[in-house]
């Protein structure tokens, strides 16, 4: 199996191998994918983090030797917190901005450098290297980061995120990998009866009229969820579903909750 890291800040991944096609998902600064075939000008992948696969522009791939992977495999992940950052190159004045959930392999803690292949990258911002002692305290101020976020099918960024996307990435840096779309994440976790056994953190699905999981979003204080609809926004919640403040109605069905976080 071959292999690549990222070196760009974000990067498209779309179903098909063609620019007309959507996006489905994205590939954010430093983490690593295996590649899975290529064309001309197309590279099919399959993301580590949670095994999404689909095609990236093949002058975007960074390959690297199958041994960096291994000992990467083997090493606590690093991952930014801030919304943006900007980190530059030791080897040239190049400054680029990564944005929060990236991974940074082969982090340095006594120097905040990293590396990617040859390259060695210096860093100032902030990063989590284990689970934070209040995981679900850091996951709500994760969230609130991204307030006002716009909506993007397939976007992973505060730049555009969509529901899934948003979760995942939270659930990210606060060291617990989740699946990528809301109708994988529903899969894992342990099941609350009531929105009174919610905490911080947990997780909130919705349907739709077909019974099809289309929507998740993070519980937050009591009857107040964070979720990404439209926009990054704050919406209160009850078993009813998800209640607009804006235009006082419901938008979302309740379908269920889940606890993933421990304890």
């Amino acid at each position: 199996m071959r292999y690549g890291i990222s070196n760009l800040s974000i990067i498209p991944v779309r179903t098909e191998p063609t620019e007309k096609s959507e996006m489905c998902t994205q590939v954010l600064f430093g983490e690593h994918y295996a590649i899975l075939e290529e064309t001309e000008k197309w590279t099919r992948i399959r993301i580590e983090l949670d095994g999404y696969e689909g095609w990236i522009d093949r002058k975007m791939v960074n390959e690297v030797d199958n041994a960096l992977i291994t000992q990467l495999q083997q090493l606590p992940a690093v991952v930014t917190t801030d919304v943006f950052n900007i980190v530059q190159s030791s080897d040239s004045y190049n400054n680029f901005l990564i944005v929060a959930g990236s991974s940074l392999p082969f982090y340095n803690q006594s120097d905040k450098t990293f590396r990617i292949d040859d390259s060695l990258y210096t860093i100032k911002g902030n990063v989590t290297i284990e689970s934070p002692p209040d995981v679900r305290a850091t996951i709500i101020e994760n969230a609130l980061k991204y307030f006002n976020a716009p909506y993007l099918w397939g976007g992973r960024s505060p730049l555009g995120v969509d529901c899934s996307g948003l979760t995942q990435v939270l659930y990210k840096m606060v060291g617990i990998p989740i699946p990528r779309d809301a109708s994988q994440q529903v899969q894992i976790g342990q099941h609350l009866s009531f929105v009174d056994e919610a905490q911080p953190g947990d997780l909130a699905f919705f349907d739709n009229d077909e019974g099809l999981i289309t929507h998740v979003g993070i519980i937050w204080e009591r009857n107040k969820i964070i979720h990404s609809s439209g926009k990054v926004r704050i919406d209160n919640v009850d078993q009813f579903g998800i209640y607009n403040t804006e235009t006082r109605k419901y938008t979302h069905k309740m379908r269920l909750m889940k606890r993933i976080i421990d304890g």
